[in-house]
């Protein structure tokens, strides 16, 4: 590990999705709340899911924090799951 911070970068797309979509998998009941995996343009991966910081915030375990401009988000099991087909071994 080189030490450096890594930085999300904005200007990434996102390019392909990770497994099925809400949709394919009835996680969502079509009124816009579509749990996803996403990889952008320069290989990072977007999670879309429910923004869960402040419940979870004092509960994190040792060594585990979330830091200014992140967020805690959760995603059903089975779109992680679906996702798993895509996701390289390096």
């Amino acid at each position: 590990m080189s030490g450096q911070r890594w930085e999300a970068d904005p200007t990434a797309d996102l390019t392909r999705r990770w497994g099925k979509s809400s949709h394919e998998l009835g996680n969502t009941s079509g009124d816009g709340s579509c749990p996803d995996v996403w990889e952008l343009s320069n290989g990072d991966i977007a999670v879309i899911g429910q923004d869960l910081t402040e419940t979870y915030q004092e509960r994190l375990p040792a060594g585990v924090s979330v830091d200014p401009g992140e967020r805690l988000i959760i995603i059903p099991r089975s779109t992680m799951i679906a996702a798993k087909v895509n996701i390289p071994d390096a």
